[in-house]
Formats: structure tokens, sequence, C-alpha cells
């Protein structure tokens, strides 16, 4: 059976990776560190089911800012892959506690490639990494060459980690790959993420739980996509036989504005009704307007994702409206 470690599998991301590997058949280690153990709802259907209990899916415990446990995990499960899926990716808190946002994504991607070189290069290594990386661009679309320009602590350690994965794999012939992922969104985003918040009121304005929606800047451009198919690409990514940079979105821009319409029209409401604006919730440097480019993903993949804006705020409202009492 293939071995898989994932680091950060109780996220978002991480969760639906997990469930994509483990029903394909995959040996699937989730390292889970300490302050997580209480926070495994998305992954809590894996823990209760046959997964866990055949030992298919087992759980691993560690911390990605000590080296010791990153070597450890790595050394005794001897995995085939590994995908990090974890970090600080709030860029809105980036700004509060930078040095974490630096330290978690960043110093957390050496120690990983570090134990890698080490123990055996060859692991094929998938680093998700992101399009805030180009910040305020030249270009109308951004790819894989595109300059960075990075415009919050997030980003610069997004960045780093992009360059640092270039370095061990063109220094030290591994296999490293990277996914410059644009925004991706799914019911498993947390509330305090400007999509989820959306879908969220809405369900909840609609049964009369809450009355109105404060955001911030509605006039922004946001190229959206489905974090459930984005890890189906990931995967594929880290398969094939290129190791190598990936730009991953979906090269359709959706006003802000328009998202929260289509959200409100979705459940036969005027947003006007129920949504204002606060400088409370804007950026201290706001990014350009970032658009995918995935020519490349095409060419060397045949890839290109599916899933646009209508159908994805159908995904998460339809989950949203159920769950919310």
């Amino acid at each position: 059976m293939v071995k898989v470690l994932i680091f950060g599998c109780t996220g978002q991301d991480g969760s639906y990776l997990t469930e994509i590997l483990l029903k394909e058949g995959y040996e699937v280690h989730g390292l889970i560190r300490k302050s997580a153990t209480s926070n495994t709802i998305n992954i809590d259907h894996i823990i209760n089911s046959e997964f866990y209990n055949s030992g298919q899916f087992k759980i691993v415990r560690g911390d990605l800012l000590d080296h010791a446990s990153i070597f450890k995990a790595i050394s005794q499960i001897e995995p085939d892959f590994i995908y990090n899926e974890a970090d600080q990716d709030h860029v809105s808190w980036s700004y509060d506690i930078p040095s974490y946002s630096l330290s978690t994504t960043t110093t957390a991607a050496v120690n990983i490639l570090e134990s890698i070189k080490t123990i055996n290069p060859k692991i094929n290594f998938f680093q998700p990494v992101s399009s805030n990386m180009f910040g305020i661009p030249i270009d109308k679309t951004q790819n894989e060459k595109t300059s960075h320009h990075p415009v919050s602590p997030y980003g610069i350690a997004k960045s780093a980690t992009f360059h640092l994965c270039r370095f061990y794999r063109e220094s030290y012939d591994m296999n490293v790959s990277t996914g410059i992922l644009y925004n991706h969104e799914s019911p498993r985003r947390p509330e305090e993420y400007l999509s989820r918040k959306v879908t969220m009121a809405v369900a909840k304005i609609k049964k009369g739980i809450q009355q109105k929606l404060v955001l911030g800047d509605l006039n922004g451009y946001v190229d959206w996509g489905y974090a459930k198919e984005f890890m189906e690409i990931a995967k594929k990514i880290n398969e094939s036989n290129f190791a190598d940079d990936f730009v991953v979105g979906t090269g359709v821009l959706t006003k802000v504005e328009d998202f929260v319409k289509i959200a409100f029209d979705k459940v036969d409401l005027n947003w006007k009704d129920y949504v204002s604006t606060s400088e409370q919730f804007k950026r201290p440097v706001p990014t350009g307007v970032l658009c995918a480019d995935t020519s490349k993903l095409e060419q060397k993949l045949s890839i290109k994702p599916k899933i646009l804006i209508d159908q994805l705020i159908s995904i998460m409202l339809e989950n949203d409206l159920k769950n919310v009492r």
C-alpha cells in the first residue's frame, strides 16, 4: 500500500486531501499538533470510520516547528508522498502575528525539506503556496514566472517558501512541486474568511437568526475556486512526472459585491437590505487583482478547474442552510 504523510490534515485542504487519498486506497498518516487535537471537526467522520479502525488512516503527533518530530515522522513512516497543508493561512492574521506566520509557513517548510533530503530525497513532496505572493502584479493574469510583489507577511512567507522549494529541487535533485493556489473555498472554511462569512450570514438571515452582514471592500475582484477540486489537482501534480511549479486557479474573476449578490439571490433575498461595509474589515494594504493563468497546468497535465463561482456558492450555501439551527 502506498504511504502518504500529510501535515495539516485537520484543515480545509488537508481534510479533503485525506479523504481523496483514502478512497483511492492509500495508507494515510496525518500529523496533528497538540493544539489541534481538540479541533478535528473536519476529520471526525474519518476518525469514526473504517479507515481509522482498520489502520488505513493513522494520526501522528508532532509539530511543524519542531524539526525533531518532523524528522521522526518521516523516518518512521517512510512515506512515498508528503503534502504540507499546514501553516498560518489567514492573510489578515499575518499582520498581527508576522513572526508566527513566517515560522509556520517558511521555517516549517525548511524543516520538512531538510528531513526529506537527509532521509530519502526521492520522496515526492507537494508544497502549496499562494497567489498572494504576487501582491500587486503588473500583469492582468499571473503565471509561474510572474515576479513577486507581496504586500502582507503571509504573502512574503509564501514567496520565501516558493523559492526555497525551487532551491531544494534544483540544488539537490529532489522531487519537489509547488501549487500556486488562488482563493479556494468550501463548507470547511472557517467563518472568519470572507466567502464563508457571507454564506453563513445568508443562511442565518434566511432563517431569521441574523439580521445584518458587515463586510469590508466590496469592489475587489477575486479568482475563486473549490478547495476539494484543488486538492484533487494537488494529488495529480505530486504524482506526475513533473517536479515543478504550477498555478492553480479558475482564471475567472468575480467582484466581491457579485459574490454577495449571488449568495442572497439563491435564497430570494435582496442583498442591499442586509449588507453594510466598515473600514474595520479592510486590509492595511490591499492586494491587486489576482487572476490565474493556468496554461502550464493545462498543457503539461491536461487539467483545468471546472467548478466556478455559481456552483461553488451553491455547494457552500446548501451546506450552511442545512446546518444552521
